[in-house]
């Protein structure tokens, strides 16, 4: 995931070695994470590409999602059905036709094929409508088999695989009914939905579908329930994310943007709530600084991979596509981030590497964003601190004089004869006496 290969090192090399423990610190920090707010490639992403004929998607972030179908959708007791046999080698192909035949070979051998339907909803339907309709077929069937499952959940490990499997397949299939709800205007039956599945199922939280709650709570408006979210959720403790930082410093922005000023908080000092809201900001600024520019229109957005790599470029693409508009709808949100957002970098210690509020910034962020990102879009990489240029000058002078002095004492006679070469001579010649110089400026009857 850092984007390096470790070479094979040679017994009692300790530069290899070095550079293993490298590689795999930057594999640690780089970890890629399903985007909660994916996309469905047939009713979105494939309609991208019949527009403007490019691939939203890249190779590598469809490895990795075809990696989560086997993960998430498969068990080792599939060759016992049939059609889950099918399936199982349908999230190995490569080729959407492929797959999407494959599904239909299953729903062959039997209707009740959950994830079939799934991968036809996701691939197949051009519309969110024709989604919607595909996704209520599969949970069906995944209820009646989640539930057939449960009760046989104790007999083996074999079954107790099964239920894992079952399960994943049922909360994934209401998740994106959720969404589909979401995307076609019934807001609240979309957070129904999602309160419903947390509730139901809490240990689930590395799905991250309290980021899909929020976004839906803020199109609501209902900004004390999107509070409420967050004390639950913005923890130490858990991995932080861009939608959880910066919608914290949204709340606390909404508070004072409407009437905030820099002119005037120039002359009488920021208030409390000011300072509150201005330190939120540079808070979510430091996890994740790629995320102001395209909240302030200053670079273009694209669509959001399937996988997002925290802190990243990958983050805040999949963060401003959804949130953007949330910020705009709060009145003088967007210029309280525009004056403040630079002047984080100016309290992160330097190097910019120690961090400030959190751990320190991955430097193989570029590398994966590069892998997750399509070709065309210009990765967005992590803001240098500037060095004044005094600094420079002083430097450059400070080496010079020091290199000249050094050449001095070891070739004297060599940087005499330098030294003569570049004595400036005399506009008037180098033989002209110094009573001759007075001769050319005439004396006035003052002097």
């Amino acid at each position: 995931m850092g984007g390096t290969e470790s070479s094979i090192s040679e017994p009692g090399s300790s530069s290899n070695n070095r550079e293993s423990e490298t590689s795999r610190q930057n594999l640690s920090e780089c970890k890629v994470w399903r985007n909660p707010l994916n996309l469905f490639r047939g009713a979105e992403y494939r309609r991208y590409t019949w527009v403007t004929g490019k691939e939203p998607l890249t190779y590598y972030d469809m490895n990795l999602s075809a990696q989560d179908h086997q993960t998430f959708f498969t068990c080792d007791t599939d060759f016992l059905r049939p059609s889950d046999t099918v399936m199982q080698k349908a999230w190995r192909e490569r080729n959407p036709p492929a797959r999407i035949k494959a599904a239909y070979q299953a729903l062959e051998l039997n209707n009740d094929c959950a994830t079939a339907y799934v991968l036809l909803a996701e691939e197949e339907a051009t519309t969110i409508v024709d989604a919607e309709r595909l996704f209520k077929q599969a949970l069906k069937a995944g209820e009646t088999i989640y539930r057939r499952s449960q009760q046989c959940q104790h007999q083996s490990p074999q079954h107790e695989a099964q239920l894992r499997r079952d399960t994943n397949v049922l909360v994934y299939i209401k998740r994106r009914l959720a969404m589909c709800a979401r995307k076609l205007g019934r807001i609240r039956e979309a957070v129904k939905i999602m309160r419903d599945l947390m509730k139901e199922f809490p240990p689930l939280t590395m799905l991250n579908i309290h980021e899909n709650l929020l976004e839906s709570l803020l199109e609501l408006q209902a900004y004390a329930d999107v509070q409420a979210v967050l004390a639950k959720y913005d923890d130490i403790s858990l991995p932080k994310s861009a939608a959880i930082c910066y919608t914290a410093a949204l709340l606390k922005t909404r508070t004072v943007s409407d009437k905030f000023s820099p002119e005037t908080a120039s002359r009488r000092g920021l208030s409390t709530a000011e300072i509150n809201a201005v330190e939120a900001i540079h808070r979510a600024v430091e996890f994740n600084p790629h995320v102001p520019k395209y909240l302030l229109e200053m670079k273009s957005l694209i669509l959001p991979p399937e996988h997002i790599l925290k802190r990243g470029d990958s983050e805040a693409v999949a963060y401003a596509f959804f949130h953007l508009q949330h910020w705009k709808r709060i009145e003088g949100a967007l210029n309280l981030l525009q004056c403040t957002w630079e002047g984080t970098f100016r309290m992160i210690p330097y190097p910019l590497e120690k961090g400030h509020l959190f751990y320190p910034y991955p430097s193989c962020t570029e590398t994966a964003d590069r892998e997750l990102l399509p070709p065309f879009h210009h990765v967005s990489v992590y803001p240098k601190k500037e060095i004044p240029f005094f600094i420079h000058f002083t430097a450059g002078l400070c080496s010079s004089t020091a290199v000249i002095a050094l050449l001095t004492h070891q070739f004297p006679e060599i940087m005499g004869v330098f030294a003569k070469a570049g004595k400036r001579e005399s506009p008037w010649g180098p033989d002209l006496p110094l009573e001759s110089s007075f001769l050319l400026y005439p004396r006035s009857d003052d002097h």
